[in-house]
Order: structure tokens, then sequence, then C-alpha cells
């Protein structure tokens, strides 16, 4: 059921963000200089953040949807559907751990120094 929750969530919010990144990119053609004023308003600590996320809600909703679709068309994917969930919760884990620095290097160096 959360599992359910969660890739409706996910979907939802990446559908935001690529509404949002249209109409930001889509300013380049109007006003240069306010795309700018707005690609500038993004470089700061609390975007980075929602970087992260972004890509914590791509990641789970990738692997959550090959689990769905592993449950949808292999003929013991619902036997086999707590396992694969917790299996999608590892590698979500394990990949987030891993791009933990690589996107929030920035943040970290603004706040801590270098």
């Amino acid at each position: 059921m959360w599992s359910w929750v969660a890739h409706r969530v996910t979907g939802v919010l990446i559908f935001f963000f690529l509404f949002v990144h249209v109409l930001d990119t889509s300013l380049v053609r109007v006003s240069p200089e306010a795309y700018d004023n707005v690609v500038a308003t993004y470089k700061n600590p609390v975007v980075n953040l929602m970087e992260y996320g972004l890509v914590a809600a791509i990641l789970f909703h990738a692997l959550n949807g090959l689990r769905v679709i592993a449950v949808d068309f292999w003929s013991k994917g619902a036997r086999y559907q707590r396992q694969m969930l917790w299996g999608v919760v590892g590698i979500w884990v394990v990949l987030m751990a891993g791009a933990f620095y690589p996107i929030l290097q920035h943040t970290l160096r603004e706040l801590f120094g270098s």
C-alpha cells in the first residue's frame, strides 16, 4: 500500500518539476536576462536540497516501476512482491547514499567550508 502511495506521489512531484523546468527554460526565448535571473536564484542550498529530493523521487519511481512491471508480468511476481519491495528500498538507499556528496557538494562546501 505505501509503495503504491509513494509511486503516485513521486510521479506527481516529477510532473510538477518537469512543468516548472519547461516554464523556466522557455524564458530564454522571451528574455535571456530573466532566464539568467531565474537560474541565479537556483544557486542556493535550499534548491540544492530540492535537487537531491528530485533525484530521490526519480530513482524511487524508476525502481518501483520496474518492480510493478515484474509483479504484473512475471508469473511469480505477486508471490515475491514484498521481497522485491525491500530490494527496491535497499538499492534506493545505497544509490542515494552514493549520490549524497556529488549532488550536495556545493551546499556542503558553502555551509562547512572546503
